[in-house]
């Protein structure tokens, strides 16, 4: 083959000692064929006998391509943290690596120690080839089943986004990054390059990029594969990075040439925090990266039946694609593995001979065991919050007073970070952001520190320095990727967007939920930091913006995934989405949604209500209903009005307050949801309300007119399996409106308090008198609702100045009562 010609090379060093040298290439030899070996085999791991179809699996599930570069930086990476004892983290960005990846952590021993079924002899290797990829055994991705792997890489784009994370307030840590061509193509992915502007060498660890150019993904070549060394670095240099590249097809000179890479890169790094860690000015900081070309497949079959395979896309994943049917295609892949001399790497009785057992780090040293990915060593320390007392709003009178709901969370936000704050500015806790925290009313935070940059800061900009953690980037994937790493290293945050632009990132969401449901099932795995998501600037209120800024679809997308993972929660007013954020912000291992609009609203419950209600999920407000007291316990009400979301809140109150008013004798009941799994049967989410609970709220027959936050399509499944659904009567967003005033928008998507009082007369048990009279009264108010918005621009007076009054029961005290 020819080498690759390069750019740039670093010079070779001449610390890497023949020995040394032929001691990491058996280790690589090694762990290539323990990668090769969990694709194809399920028995003979050794081939300590013949090579048989029966030794071969029924069904071949792998990626051969990549994993060859991805053992030699591991191998590479353990040299490093042998001269160097460098805390290092690694993050595997081309996803289907997971074969080389699960060789590395076998071979160090730590999946052994993990599992110890898995052990480390011919028992234990005949287990981790049968496993993969296999029913009742591992996936084939660098997932959370391998020991040190904070990053899924099935869906690809995020690699670099987790390993900031991770680097973000952990000055020791150096996270090396691969990076494949193909995932490289990503949208998130292309906008991680940023990461510089970002990244502070006095209280954050660093990021090692290795952007592995092999040339194909699945079927062709890559983007970046096909583009010149010059122009990949001229890209990398603009983004902040300083590379160089590593390229060649001979063994032995690119292991040199890599180790002489990553060790400039160490020493650079370690020289740029030495020296702002000192005080000196180092910005801006060019900090280190390394483009790696390698053939695709390499070492592998170089050509089968004729046909290139190595260095093509062929060799994307399972070169041999016919062993156990074709004796040719068997003998050339009992060859194939052969070559790597597994007899020379393992003795008698299948352990890693000792001379290549020591190459790797000792202890928490090795990266498979690094206490920061979540393993068995793994602590987080608890969130220090302060009392909430200290931020609650003094309702008395529920519905009465007015504020910005997320205000006072912006306040104990401020708190929370004085209070996580190190000498050095760094911290457990950082607030994610897409330019939004001022506009969200979180503006508080700015009063404990700035947004972050390392570019240059001018006169005139607002909170802006160096040392900030408000991180604020105008993409949805960064803000998220970046949170998702930083909580699984141990750390607290929350990611604050507006409602429907959080749906750019809805994939990571998903993905996300889905690695802490398999995490909960994995032996070593410690609990993590919640994953939590503040959904502001909601589909009700764009009084200035238009449809494009309307879209609860997150709620859709979140509701449907692993029930003990997701909660959604819908803070009616600022205490509870207190308490709210109480809970999510010291919890672990959930995907938590708080929906709560950024603007003024009606506040209802003081701060132990408001406890009260949270903890129950769900509640009846007597005061608002006119159900007595007393028979309510025995005789169910003609209508129950039901809300989950702060505009639906109002709007069925105001609601209840016409029926009231109006038809005084209907017995009325009003419920108001914050936590939204409650609907769901019992046994199908932790969180579901018990059928004696549901029947206390709903009761088990009666109709109930439930005004929703999202789209009404997402409640009526929740509700499956519930008595007589079809009961239940779902007004929500139906993708009506643009920019127009509050009002108007629930009246074109028909959530109003007229629409609600129209549809609670049709499903009352019982049809009161006065009905007829008042259901006049609310179409003559919505046909005087259209021609006074349209001609005032604005709502009628009655509907802005709105607030509850009992006017039927002046005397009566608000309580907040839970049946």
């Amino acid at each position: 083959m020819t080498t690759i010609e390069a750019g740039a090379l670093p010079p070779v060093t001449d610390a890497y000692t023949p020995d040394e040298l032929a001691l990491d290439l058996r280790w690589w030899a090694a762990a290539n064929y323990l990668t090769a070996a969990q694709i194809y085999l399920r028995d003979n791991p050794l081939l300590r006998e013949p090579l048989r179809p029966e030794h071969i699996k029924p069904r071949l599930l792998g990626h051969w391509g990549t994993s060859p570069g991805l053992t030699m930086l591991h191998t590479l990476l353990n040299r490093l943290i042998r001269r160097t004892g460098s805390q290092v983290l690694m993050v595997t960005g081309p996803g289907h690596g997971g074969p080389a990846v699960l060789a590395g952590a076998y071979l160090d021993g730590t999946y052994s120690e993990v599992h110890p079924a898995v052990s480390p002899d011919l028992a234990g290797l005949h287990r981790l080839v049968r496993q993969f990829s296999t029913p009742g055994g591992v996936s084939s991705h660098a997932g959370v089943h391998i020991p040190g792997s904070i990053h899924e890489g099935g869906e690809l784009g995020y690699a670099l986004l987790h390993a900031a994370g991770a680097a973000f307030d952990d000055p020791d840590l150096l996270v090396a990054c691969v990076v494949g061509d193909g995932e490289a193509e990503t949208g998130p992915l292309a906008a991680s390059w940023r990461l510089p502007a970002f990244l502070s060498p006095e209280r954050d660890g660093a990021v090692l990029p290795v952007l592995h150019l092999n040339g194909y993904k699945i079927s062709g070549p890559t983007v970046l594969g096909r583009t010149s060394d010059e122009d990949v670095c001229a890209f990398l240099a603009s983004q902040g990075w300083a590379p160089v590249v590593v390229a060649g097809d001979e063994p032995a000179d690119v292991f040199r040439r890599l180790d002489a890479a990553l060790a400039e890169a160490q020493a650079t790094i370690s020289d740029v925090q030495r020296r702002a860690r000192a005080g000196m000015d180092v910005r801006p900081v060019a900090w280190p990266a390394i483009v790696l070309r390698t053939p695709k497949g390499w070492t592998g079959p170089e050509t089968v039946d004729g046909v290139p395979v190595e260095g093509t896309q062929r060799s994307h994943q399972v070169p041999l694609a016919h062993v156990r049917d074709d004796a040719a295609h068997r003998a050339q892949l009992s060859e194939w593995l052969r070559s790597y001399r597994p007899d020379e790497a393992f003795d008698a009785d299948g352990r890693l001979v000792p001379e290549l057992a020591a190459l790797s780090p000792r202890g928490d040293l090795r990266m498979s065991a690094s206490p920061r990915a979540g393993g068995p060593r793994f602590r987080v320390r608890p969130l220090p919050l302060p009392d909430l007392a200290d931020y609650a709003l003094p309702v008395t009178t529920p519905g009465v007073l007015r504020h910005e709901t997320t205000r006072p969370l912006g306040e104990l936000l401020r708190d929370v970070l004085v209070r996580t704050s190190r000498a050095d500015g760094g911290g457990d806790f950082r607030l994610f952001s897409p330019d939004e925290t001022a506009s969200n009313r979180l503006g508080a935070v700015f009063e404990a520190t700035g947004r972050c940059t390392q570019l240059p800061v001018r006169p005139g900009d607002d909170h802006l320095g160096p040392q900030g953690r408000v991180l604020e980037v105008l993409s949805e994937h960064l803000c998220e990727g970046w949170l998702e790493g930083y909580t699984l290293t141990g750390r607290h945050g929350l990611f604050a967007t507006y409602e429907a632009f959080a749906m750019v990132a809805a994939s990571m969401v998903v993905q996300h939920a889905k690695w802490l449901q398999m995490a909960a099932t994995e032996p070593g795995r410690s609990p993590v930091p919640s994953l939590n998501v503040l959904l502001t600037s909601t589909c009700w209120r764009n009084d200035h913006n238009g449809f494009s800024h309307q879209g609860p679809g997150l709620i859709d997308t979140v509701a449907p995934l692993a029930p003990d993972v997701t909660r959604i929660w819908f803070p009616p007013d600022a205490n509870c989405t207190l308490v709210v954020a109480e809970r999510c912000l010291s919890g672990r291992d959930q995907v938590n949604l708080v929906v709560v609009d950024k603007q003024q609203h009606l506040q209802y419950l003081d701060l132990d209500q408001a406890r009260t209600h949270v903890a129950a999920g769900g509640s009846v407000w007597e005061w608002a209903g006119t159900e007595d007291p007393v028979r309510a316990r025995t005789e169910d009400p003609d209508v129950v009005l039901a809300a989950a979301g702060d505009v639906p809140t109002m709007e069925v109150l105001a609601a209840a307050q016409l029926l009231r008013e109006h038809v005084p004798h209907l017995r009325v009941r009003v419920v108001n949801v914050v936590d939204l799994m409650g609907l769901l049967p019992p046994g199908e989410h932790p969180a579901a309300f018990t059928a004696e609970r549901f029947a206390d709220l709903f009761t088990d027959d009666v109709d109930v007119v439930f005004a929703f936050h999202g789209h009404p399509r997402a409640v009526h499944p929740l509700l499956h399996g519930r008595p007589d659904v079809d009961r239940f009567h779902v007004r929500g967003f139906t993708e009506h409106g643009s920019t127009t005033t509050p009002f108007d928008m629930v009246v074109l998507n028909r959530m109003s308090r007229y629409h609600l009082v129209l549809e609670a007369l049709r499903r009352s048990r019982r049809v009161p008198e006065g009905g007829d009279r008042l259901a006049r009264l609310c179409q003559d108010q919505l046909d005087r609702h259209r021609a006074h918005v349209v001609e005032a621009l604005e709502d009628l007076p009655e509907v802005r100045s709105w607030t509850w009054t009992d006017r039927t029961s002046p005397d009566r005290l608000p309580s907040q009562e839970n049946r």
